[in-house]
């Protein structure tokens, strides 16, 4: 995994934008995906294994006893345990699921939302999808053929894994696939959200990308940096009101917006 400290705003949209020329399409359709977090010292745990002794031994029951009481309020959307395990994340229930997102101003928003963490540097992840398929099970890749994608859906999952026992037994080895959720709602469509998930309950991503020489990278927003990327996301429109639809983006948007800028 490579880490680079960014320096600039224009050395940052360098960095993010980069390798996004597709030579085979004649495009720049970049491959990347991106994960933004206002603390470098942040890992990529999930919610399930995030703290010691925390909820990996209750997966099952807390994923069974959400579509127990969830069913009445979003049964006809769920066909899947997929969809299920993306309408659990989407709502706060641990789950091994972590959130991505295929736009790199996105992550840059979730780098700076936090007035509270401008005094700390944050960083960005960016993960080439293309190489961490090249580690998936076979069965996952011939699937992948097939349909003619880079990433999954639930629909393409279901056929190999219907529970997340069949899924953790697909391969001996750790490995990490990316899927899209379905369309749940306005917050997902308007964050250009895609979900990670590992082959296991206790494994952590962060361990996992630090072992890839290719396709990964990590880059630092310097704190100092935080304030102009910030501004210069809320005049391009990348902002809580955007990307969390509703009453409570709006005031969140505004809370940040007309707080004193800190020291």
């Amino acid at each position: 995994m490579k880490e680079h400290r960014v320096g600039t705003w224009t050395e940052l949209q360098e960095e993010l934008f980069a390798e996004a020329w597709n030579e085979s399409i004649g495009r720049f359709r970049s491959s990347f995906v991106f994960r933004g977090v206002p603390d470098a010292s942040h890992g990529l745990s999930s919610s399930l294994n995030r703290d010691p002794g925390s909820f990996a031994d209750h997966e099952k029951g807390l994923l069974r006893a959400f579509r127990k009481y969830a069913r009445g309020h979003f049964a006809p959307a769920c066909e899947t345990v997929w969809d299920w395990l993306a309408l659990a994340q989407h709502h706060g229930l641990p789950t091994r699921l972590l959130d991505w997102t295929f736009s790199p101003y996105v992550a840059l928003h979730f780098v700076t939302e936090d007035p509270a963490f401008y005094g700390l540097d944050g960083a960005v992840w960016c993960v080439d999808y293309r190489e961490t398929n090249r580690l998936l099970p076979d069965s996952l890749q011939a699937q992948l053929r097939i349909e003619g994608a880079d990433v999954f859906t639930a629909d393409m999952l279901a056929p190999e894994a219907r529970e997340l026992t069949a899924f953790d037994r697909l391969a001996d080895h750790p490995f990490v696939l990316f899927f899209e959720p379905p369309s749940l709602d306005a917050r997902i469509v308007n964050q250009f959200a895609l979900f990670s998930v590992m082959n296991g309950p206790q494994l952590c991503l962060d361990t996992f990308l630090a072992k890839q020489e290719r396709g990964v990278r990590r880059l630092i927003v310097p704190a100092a940096l935080k304030q102009e990327v910030r501004d210069k996301l809320d005049q391009v429109n990348v902002t809580e009101r955007v990307l969390m639809p509703g009453l409570d983006g709006l005031c969140r948007w505004l809370r940040r917006y007309y707080s004193p800028r800190p020291r």
